[in-house]
Order: structure tokens, then sequence, then C-alpha cells
């Protein structure tokens, strides 16, 4: 699903970042680059994608979000705060994929954001044809 991108991962806590940069290599990513702050994000240009938590040592990724989007970088974002009215509202079209993740629903979700993977429709929630 992911073959061959190289993806940004802004996390804060080790151990949920090297489980998602695994799962993300199992599913063909080239490169998964972590960062825990902003301050060690460095060059856009570098990455296909990229997964954001909400908050990395306490400050908000909201900002670097839109500079993604700014980017056309696909992105989706993953937390604990999934009840977040802003996220929904400055982002409707961004997937909020909630910790603690389920199976692939991450990997999917960011597949989906990259074109990689159709999306389900609300309509047609089976995929039926």
């Amino acid at each position: 699903m992911l073959e061959g991108l190289r993806i940004l991962l802004l996390e804060d806590e080790f151990l949920i970042a090297m489980d998602v940069e695994l799962q993300c290599r199992e599913h063909g990513a080239a490169d998964v680059s972590t960062a825990r702050t902003l301050y060690e994000v460095g060059d856009l240009a570098g990455f296909n994608a990229a997964i954001l938590d909400i908050f990395v040592d306490g400050a908000s990724t909201l900002d670097f979000a839109d500079t993604l989007r700014g980017a056309g970088t696909p992105f989706v974002f993953a937390s604990g705060h999934t009840d977040n009215v802003e996220i929904a509202m400055r982002f409707p079209d961004v997937t909020l994929v909630g910790k603690p993740y389920a199976g692939n629903d991450l990997v999917e979700a960011l597949a989906i954001a990259c074109g990689r993977v159709p999306a389900v429709s609300d309509a047609d929630p089976a995929g039926a044809a």
C-alpha cells in the first residue's frame, strides 16, 4: 500500500513511533523519518506523505499541517485526541486515526490519502457495485 513512499512521522512517543515505522515499512515504505518535535522536521522536499500526532512535545502541529497542505503533501493525523472539533472544522478532508491504532487502520488511511487505495464511499460502505 505504501510502496516507495518516503514518510515523515511526527510522533513524540518512542514506542508508538517504532511501531508505526515498522508498519509503514512492512507495507512497502521506502523510508520513514521520525521527528519528535517540530524543530526536528527539517526540509519537506524529501517526503511524499506524513503522519502527524496533533500534539508533539506539548506543541500543536496544526500550523505545520497547513504547511503540508500548502505543499501538496498528503497526510493523516494520528492522535489520542479524537474529539478535536478544530481538526474537523479546519481539516475536514483529512483523516484522524485514533490511538491506539487497530490493525492496519493508520497505514490504510495514509494509503487512501496518497491515492494508493480507493476510499470506500459513505453511500456504499461495502464497496459493492
